[in-house]
C-alpha cells in the first residue's frame, strides 16, 4: 500500500469516527485559547481545564492579566508542569499584547511566535482553531501516530508536519489535527497499541508483526 493510499484511509476513517471534533481545551476567545494551549505543554488537556476556570476568573483579557503578578498566576497554575516558566510567559505575553498589538491576539504566525512562550505548535493551534487559518499542529502524539501509520519517517515534528501537509487536503488540516488526537487517546495510545493492535494500524499494515519503534521528536 502506498503512502497516499494510507493517508486516504486515515482521512476517511477519522472523518467517520469524528465528523465534528470539538476543541479539547476550554476557552472563551482567542486570548483564553492562547493561554490554554500554552499551559498544555507537557500536560494533559484535562489538567489544563481544571485550572483555567480560576485563572480566567482572575483575568480573561490581556489588559487584566498584565496587572497580575507572576506569583498570583503561578499560584493558580502550580499543579501544571513547568508552572513557573508558564506563569512568567503568561505575564510577559499579556504585556506584549497590550503594548504592541492593541490588546488583540495577532492572527499571523510571525506575531504569535514573537510572544513569550509561544512556539510554532502553539501558534498553529491558535491560527487553526481561533482564526480558521489552515494549519497542522503536530505534537508528540500526532508525531507518534504518523510514524505508526507510515505517513512520515519521523525524524522530527517539523518534518512530520511537512509530510502530513503534503498528504492531506488543506481543507482537512484543522479538523484532522483534532481527529488524530482523539483517535490516539481512545484507540492508538502510547502503551495500548504498538503499531499492530488498533483498527487503523491493523488495516494499514495487516502483515505487521513487530511493534513499531517510535523515533522521538
Amino acid at each position: 500500500m502506498r503512502k497516499q493510499q494510507r493517508a486516504e484511509i486515515v482521512h476517511d476513517r477519522l472523518a467517520e469516527l469524528y465528523p465534528d471534533p470539538p476543541i479539547p481545551l476550554d476557552h472563551r476567545d482567542p486570548f483564553t485559547l492562547l493561554i490554554a494551549v500554552l499551559l498544555s505543554a507537557q500536560c494533559t488537556d484535562k489538567m489544563v481545564n481544571r485550572v483555567t476556570p480560576a485563572l480566567f476568573d482572575l483575568a480573561d483579557t490581556p489588559e487584566k492579566m498584565r496587572l497580575q503578578s507572576v506569583d498570583a498566576i503561578l499560584e493558580i497554575i502550580r499543579p501544571l508542569g513547568l508552572a513557573p516558566k508558564k506563569a512568567a510567559a503568561i505575564a510577559g505575553l499579556s504585556q506584549r499584547l497590550v503594548d504592541e498589538f492593541d490588546g488583540q491576539v495577532p492572527c499571523d504566525f510571525a506575531g504569535l511566535e514573537s510572544l513569550p512562550g509561544v512556539g510554532h505548535k502553539t501558534a498553529s493551534v491558535v491560527m487553526s482553531q481561533a482564526f480558521g487559518h489552515p494549519a497542522f499542529p503536530v505534537d508528540t502524539h500526532i508525531h507518534r501516530l504518523a510514524q505508526r501509520w507510515g505517513l512520515t519517517d519521523g525524524k522530527n515534528v517539523q518534518q512530520t508536519e511537512r509530510d502530513l501537509k503534503s498528504l492531506f487536503p488543506e481543507s482537512s488540516w484543522n479538523a484532522l489535527h483534532l481527529q488524530i488526537i482523539y483517535y490516539g487517546r481512545e484507540h492508538c495510545t502510547a502503551r495500548g497499541c504498538d503499531g499492530t493492535r488498533c483498527e487503523l494500524c491493523s488495516t494499514l499494515y495487516p502483515n505487521r508483526r513487530k511493534p513499531v519503534e517510535t523515533k522521538k521528536a
